[in-house]
């Protein structure tokens, strides 16, 4: 179904009696914006395993069902022996797949945490298994079988979830540990610090500390292979038209801020916003970071994931789109090849697409994991399927 909805964004007038408020609060934009929101959801197909016959790899690749019947599986963790860990944010759980026969399909599932609600980001290091969701960091010892025991809780007082509850994680070549803190809303000035960042946690004390800034919601970030720098594909903001703002690809830097809620892309001003207090928005932003690559406006980033050292693709990413709803013409429902030379983006290509037919759908990428061969799994958490694509 879609929906037009016109906005119009009307400068007020201030007076002497508000000038003490608007200091504080920042002084509505001078310009008239207009913007042209739409809303159009695809139609959901339920899948059927035929159905993977209409996805198109790469050339050179093959796609297969790695398993099926999975709820709406969200990030993914692959373990050095091959098993994958698979958190369920509407379910509340983390289930373990094994293949045990190694015939490239996952038969044995078993259901190693329940009743953690919202559960999202994973991640494991030195035999333990990390988990949170918006507000908590937990952690469970790996056993040798996979399952997992002796929950400790790390700390539970990360910002409230608001709109963008899908904290994610992982540790850097430091050995600190990095979780991705969204804002609370489509559009705001935040007032908690942590949201709109990425937060670096100390492991001994479990301590944080914000490392960037100005990250509207950054879900998918990973350390590039070669150069040991964090990348990040941030989500841009809804309802302000079919192609803006961005998604972006950010090279994450230490005390450095991207932009939001001020601006997006390479330094683009979002006229809509107020001024930030004491200052304009162009004179703000002038000592923010730019993006390194732009995408299609409303595609969604979930997972991202460079190809590991040793593969033929090292360096090399790969992004999950899930797909947009408040776009005139659907974009996403699909996984891209992001290529990156001497260390920095140069374009992007499809990997694997057909998920979307006309007005219609039957999968929604989300999690991307890499093996050490180079084999890559993709979750679909409308369907509940994890696809295996192989190089030929």
């Amino acid at each position: 179904m879609k929906h037009k909805l016109f906005i119009k964004i009307v400068p007020l007038a201030l007076s002497l009696t508000f000038a003490p408020f608007s200091a504080q609060r920042g002084i509505p934009p001078k310009e008239v914006t207009k913007i042209t929101h739409a809303t159009n959801y695809p139609e959901h197909l339920d899948f059927l395993p035929e159905m993977v016959n209409l996805l198109k790899p790469a050339e050179g690749w093959s796609v297969s069902i790695a398993a099926s019947g999975l709820g709406k599986p969200r990030m993914l963790y692959l373990t050095p022996e091959g098993n994958i860990y698979i958190t369920r944010r509407d379910a509340g759980d983390v289930l373990l797949l094994r293949d045990l026969n190694k015939d490239g399909k996952f038969e044995d599932l078993k259901t190693v945490v329940a009743e953690f609600k919202g559960v999202h980001g994973i991640t494991m290091k030195d035999g333990w298994l990390y988990l949170c969701n918006n507000n908590e960091l937990r952690r469970y010892r790996v056993d040798a079988d996979g399952m997992l025991s002796g929950k400790e809780m790390l700390f539970n007082d990360m910002p409230s979830a608001g709109q963008h509850p899908n904290r994610t994680m992982d540790f850097g070549p430091d050995g600190k540990l990095y979780i991705s803190i969204g804002t609370l809303c489509n559009d705001c000035k935040e007032m908690d610090r942590e949201a709109a960042t990425m937060v670096q946690v100390d492991p001994t004390t479990w301590k944080r500390t914000i490392f960037a800034s100005g990250l509207r919601n950054t879900i998918g970030f990973d350390w590039h292979p070669q150069t040991q720098e964090l990348w990040g594909v941030d989500n841009g903001g809804d309802a302000k038209g079919d192609d803006w703002p961005p998604e972006e690809l950010n090279k994450l830097m230490t005390g450095k801020n991207y932009g939001y809620p001020f601006a997006y892309g390479k330094r683009e001003v979002d006229k809509s916003r107020e001024d930030p207090a004491g200052n304009s928005k162009e004179k703000w932003v002038e000592n923010t970071e730019p993006s390194s690559y732009e995408f299609q406006a409303h595609m969604a980033p979930i997972g991202f994931q460079f190809f590991p050292a040793g593969t033929p693709f090292s360096g090399d990413g790969i992004v999950a789109w899930h797909g947009s709803w408040n776009r005139s013409t659907p974009v996403g429902f699909k996984v891209q090849w992001v290529k990156f030379v001497n260390g920095n983006p140069t374009g992007a290509e499809d990997f694997l697409t057909g998920f979307l037919k006309g007005k219609t759908r039957f999968g929604r990428p989300a999690g991307v994991a890499i093996a050490p061969n180079g084999t890559v799994y993709i979750s679909d958490d409308a369907n509940g399927v994890l696809y295996r694509l192989t190089k030929n």
